[in-house]
Order: C-alpha cells, then structure tokens, then sequence
C-alpha cells in the first residue's frame, strides 16, 4: 500500500538569520513548527527531514521526525528544494522499501500553519484528480514593470475594479511557500514540485508569512501572536 510521506528540507547554512531553522519563534525552533504541523496530519504517515546538519537532525528527532541527511552538493545556496525532494525519495525506496504515494513538501520557513489544512489540501488534490498543488493567497496589488525607462502594467491601469467587484476567472493568486503536494511519479518525471494537473488551495493572508529576512522574523512571531488572540 501507498504511503503518503512529509519532507522538510531544512540545510544548516544561511546567510541572511546565521542558523535560521534552529532559531526560537514563538516558543520552539523554526523547524519544529513545521514537523509538529506534518504529524498532526491525519493523511501522512511519515515525517522526513532533509538535512546536512547533525545540529538541526538532532532537533529534528526531538520533535518526532526521521532525518535522511543528504550530502553537501545538494545543500548549496544554489541547490533546489527538488534535489533535497528526489535524493530523500530515493533513499527512502532503496534503503526501507517504500511505496510512495503522495509526497507533502513543507518549507520550514514558513511555520504558520492552520490546524487541518494539511489534510484539506490532500482532500482538495483527490477530489479534483490533481497531480500536483500549492497554496496560495488572493493578491489583490496592481503590477507593474519598467521597460526601457518606461512604466508598463501588468493589468489594464485604467480599469481599477473594487476586490468585491472581481469575478472568479479574473482574481489572482500568488504562491505562498506553504504547502506543496505532488504525486510520487510526477515529482521523480518532472523534477519538480509541481506538474501535470495543478490545483490551487487559497490560505489567508494571515497564515501566509515566509521567512527570509530578520524583519521577516519579527513579523512572523507578531502573526503568531494576533492568531492566539484570534482564538
């Protein structure tokens, strides 16, 4: 039987917050926010964090999760997510013989995460016979870009409609960094987290914060705090 499987890469350099993941926000190491959202997950039975840290394996174990360490060249600054993503699928099907099915792919840098959303992506991704999917949240900006000297939009700048006015097909969404899900197959075909029939899930603003900056930090954990409050 298929087992669906959380991987977490989570690699000890960074340049911008030195030893982000092992950072304490609100209470815990970065990366614990993100292992403790995956095993709350009714829908995956594994929790994989990929590192190249013994540190950060060690606080990995703590909270529960299983560590496959993946060597140096594919922990660069250059290095893709994808390549942590393949190199711990094929471990894990040549060392525990593991039938994947689908494969949740949480960026420890993005540690809000509402309670069940995990298993409502799973159940969004099914229900549509998706191949893939991403969160993603409502942006309602104008954008432009600037094209030898000149300002472009990206919209139609003389056309400016109220969010309340905006039909279905006409809103736009931007990819948070939350949550990724990909078939096994596709993620292996594709080298990519996403491919074949992509589905959007739309998560809040408010549980849409990456972290890639101090300020980043700053604002995540006063987040973290306005959600307690909502409660």
């Amino acid at each position: 039987m298929k087992q669906n499987i959380a991987i977490i890469p989570a690699r000890g350099g960074s340049k911008e917050i030195p030893r982000k993941n092992l950072k304490f926000i609100y209470g815990k190491p970065l990366l614990a926010h993100s292992i403790e959202a995956a095993k709350s997950s009714t829908c995956i039975e594994q929790v994989i964090v990929s590192t190249d840290d013994e540190e950060i394996a060690g606080v990995a174990e703590k909270y529960g999760a299983e560590v496959v360490m993946r060597p140096e060249s594919l922990s660069t600054d250059d290095s893709p997510s994808e390549e942590a993503l393949i190199h711990t699928v094929e471990t894990l099907e040549r060392t525990a013989s593991l039938e994947i099915g689908f494969i949740v792919f949480l960026q420890a840098t993005s540690p809000i995460r509402p309670v069940g959303v995990i298993d409502k992506c799973l159940k969004k991704l099914r229900e549509n016979n998706g191949d893939s999917l991403l969160t993603v949240t409502l942006d309602h900006l104008f954008y432009w870009r600037e094209e030898q000297g000149a300002g472009k939009s990206v919209h139609n700048y003389q056309v400016r409609p109220m969010r309340q006015q905006a039909e279905k097909e006409d809103l736009i969404y931007k990819e948070n960094g939350s949550i990724y899900i990909m078939k096994r197959d596709i993620l292996m075909k594709e080298r990519n987290r996403l491919g074949g029939k992509i589905i959007l899930f739309p998560m809040r603003y408010e549980d849409s914060f990456g972290i890639d900056s101090k300020f980043d930090f700053w604002l995540t954990e006063r987040v973290f705090e306005w959600n307690n409050l909502e409660k």
